[in-house]
């Protein structure tokens, strides 16, 4: 597998995981679980197209942060709110009026099984900080604790430079020092900021080796291309062709038990075409249709970093209100402002 064109997208989904790992629990299905993790595939892969639509460079980000985000704030919300949080994270058919904790016990199992490979470096942390006018309402922090393990602090949000500082200095010691610096920034006015911090690290189970590694061209479009220090390495590897798509997919296994799934348009497909085609169902296919053949695959070393502005993002996939005056947290707190 030869780099050709090639815009990077990087989506961090350790969800499919729970496709692989067998899951009890008495009240529970299996088939829900997968249900949950097909639901947050598909949020991702919606999510990862707007952000295509709206930015020609490199994407990375990780969905399962973001829909476990919005899932703690589905027990926060109600009305429009609420409405809208289900159906732009695709929950609706998950949300049962007999079990109102269906959701986040959901979530809360996804995770367990993700870390329960005792040799998997996951760490996934949630925190909230409110505005110290308002009162949490003891069911939702009862709720919060439960099901994501978050903590609640109250700031005074007006102390821009003390709420940073009080911000980054709690996120620095949740995350044990892997997050040193998560706002730089912040507007006087904000109420409420939910933070959800991911970190994962890997090795590699067939490494590439370092002395193969050679300046190579790397195609960025049809008339771009820069040199960067490539890596080969020739083994037997899982692959499958999308013929339909034109495209090839490649997987370089972790030794954690999780894998890297990556996509090539063939040459002479234009990625913004791939781009709009990409759907859970057919991630899905490519996990099904993988066969080991043997490969010389060069890859190239990259480092990416990026950030999103989600309330710009998020209301185009119907999640609206949450963002604006309007947002119903009742359920959070009943003072004035959450509504």
């Amino acid at each position: 597998m030869v780099s050709d064109k090639l815009k990077m997208g990087f989506i961090f989904i350790p969800t499919l995981m729970c496709f692989l790992i067998p899951v009890h629990h008495a009240q529970l299905p299996n088939a829900t679980i997968s249900e949950l993790s097909f639901k947050n595939m598909d949020f991702a892969m919606n999510l990862y197209r707007k952000i295509s639509s709206y930015h020609d460079k490199n994407i990375f980000f990780s969905p399962l942060s973001i829909s476990t985000s919005f899932a703690a704030l589905l027990m926060a919300s109600d009305g429009v709110t609420h409405e809208e949080l289900l159906r732009g994270l695709n929950l609706e058919q998950l949300e049962r009026a007999n079990q109102p904790e269906l959701i986040p016990e959901l979530f809360q199992l996804l995770h367990e099984n993700i870390t329960q490979n005792g040799s998997l470096k996951l760490d996934q942390g949630m925190a909230i900080f409110m505005h110290r006018r308002f009162e949490v309402e003891k069911t939702f922090e009862d709720q919060i604790k439960k099901f994501f393990d978050a903590d609640i602090s109250t700031i005074d949000f007006t102390d821009t430079k003390g709420s940073i500082k009080f911000i980054n200095e709690f996120i620095k010691h949740k995350t044990e020092d892997k997050v040193t610096e998560i706002i730089s920034r912040l507007d006087a006015l904000t109420q409420l900021m939910l933070i959800n911090t991911i970190f994962f690290q890997g090795a590699w189970k067939m490494p590439f080796n370092s002395n193969f590694t050679q300046s190579a061209p790397f195609f960025i479009d049809n008339y771009n291309v820069v040199q960067v220090p490539m890596m080969f390495k020739e083994d037997k590897f899982y692959t499958t062709e999308d013929v339909p798509l034109g495209a090839r997919v490649l997987k370089l296994p972790y030794q954690e038990g999780v894998s890297m799934l990556i996509m090539l348009p063939n040459k002479g497909i234009d990625y913004t075409v791939v781009d709009d085609e990409i759907t859970a169902d057919r991630f899905l296919s490519w996990v099904r249709n993988l066969q080991k053949t043997k490969l010389e695959v060069n890859m190239p070393k990259f480092k990416m970093e990026q950030s999103y502005s989600l309330h710009t993002l998020l209301p185009h996939m119907g999640m609206a209100s949450v963002f604006s005056t309007s947002a119903n947290l009742t359920r959070l707190s009943a003072a004035q402002g959450c509504d």
